[in-house]
């Protein structure tokens, strides 16, 4: 059994999936302006204790957080992809291809002050329905930290059905670009903010990973594995998400379907639209991208001639797309961009798909940036 996550968007999401074919959704999408909001980037060259400072500074640029999340319960998707004893030489995964545990650390500390009755982290470790904090502590990782960061903080493993009792149905509005919708853990829906925290990285398969792609990783294995059952969710995750990429096979039968099985099989066609479908679904209320270190080449030291690089920069923005944007502009890349173009030379853009979504616009005209101009913190992942 599956709870629904029912609302307006959605309701008129299965109005919009009525009214007109597939090929015609786009245009329909198009048709309503995309969302334009604040986004904030600001310098800090290393973690440690400046890290507060700046995160502090840029939520008050953003209009702060108490209205946002004072008294409520706040959940944030980490990005702590691939195994956690993997390293890109002998660096801490924090310093690489994680977020880094000051940034996730000083988020927590200013949502608590901010009145945040409750914080949860997430994230699917890939291949273990372990606990996250044995998945934290594996990196050599203290998850004590963050519970000392605020009160009455919480962890999931997201990639099964965890501490719920069933999955939670996030149905796409206007009927989805890969799939109708997708079931997730619980605490996707038991939240009432839900931010995304992702690292500064770029992507073999989509181009870039920020706070929109690393929604990809909400999606469990028990569903949308390589082993995945046919009829309902397995116990425990059942390999990675190499469907996603290939369409080589369905999710469960109680999951809802492929929109279209006919559809391309190009990892850089299909996940791009399986990233926008998800936000779409599950709306980001604020994104967090942390650029103070990272690495070039990809999402990760399983990707061929990556190296450790130091950006020196922070980005936060209430609208994913925006903050995305702008984040795509700092590495040297033009959001406006699209398949052929870098970073997208062999994937379709999830910026524009999300943008047709009306998720948000990708245009840095429309989006407010403050703080360090991009004109100054721009600077080029490719050359670095």
């Amino acid at each position: 059994m599956m709870t629904a996550h029912c609302s307006r968007r959605k309701f008129l999401g299965a109005a919009g999936a009525a009214a007109g074919a597939w090929l015609a959704r786009p245009a329909m999408f198009l048709a309503r302006p995309a969302p334009a909001g604040r986004v904030a980037v600001g310098m800090c060259p290393d973690y440690g204790p400046q890290v507060m400072s700046a995160l502090a500074t840029m939520f008050d640029q953003l209009g702060g957080l108490e209205k946002l999340v004072s008294g409520k319960t706040v959940a944030i998707k980490l990005n702590l992809t691939g195994d956690a004893t993997m390293r890109l030489g002998y660096l801490p995964a924090g310093l690489t291809h994680w977020v880094h545990p000051d940034v996730i650390g000083a988020t927590v500390h200013l949502l608590g002050q901010a009145g945040a009755a409750r914080i949860r982290l997430l994230e699917s470790p890939i291949i273990t329905a372990e606990p996250l904090q044995e998945f934290m502590l594996q990196a050599n990782w203290e998850p004590h930290q963050f519970v000392s960061a605020a009160p009455r903080v919480e962890f999931e493993n997201t990639n099964f059905l965890g501490y719920g009792k069933k999955y939670s149905r996030f149905m796409v509005p206007g009927g989805g670009l890969m799939y109708a919708g997708y079931d997730l853990n619980h605490s996707y829906e038991d939240c009432d903010v839900f931010v995304s925290m992702a690292k500064l990285k770029e992507h073999t398969t989509a181009g870039i990973t920020l706070t929109m792609k690393n929604c990809f990783g909400m999606t469990p294995c028990t569903i949308y594995g390589d082993g995945s059952p046919k009829d309902e969710p397995s116990l425990v995750p059942m390999g990675g998400r190499g469907p996603f990429h290939s369409g080589d096979r369905l999710p469960p039968k109680s999951a809802p379907p492929e929109v279209d099985r006919s559809g391309s099989k190009d990892g850089g066609y299909r996940v791009p639209r399986v990233v926008a479908d998800l936000v779409s679904a599950r709306p980001v209320h604020l994104g967090i991208i942390d650029g103070i270190h990272t690495m070039t080449a990809g999402e990760g030291p399983w990707v061929p001639h990556g190296k450790h690089i130091r950006p020196g920069l922070l980005v936060a923005g209430t609208n994913c797309v925006n903050t995305d944007a702008v984040g795509t502009a700092l590495m040297g890349f033009d959001p406006m961009a699209d398949r052929g173009t870098p970073p997208f030379e062999t994937s379709d853009s999830t910026l524009r798909l999300a943008e047709q979504l009306g998720v948000g616009t990708r245009d840095l005209r429309q989006i407010e940036v403050v703080g360090t101009p991009i004109s100054k913190a721009r600077f080029n992942i490719r050359r670095a």
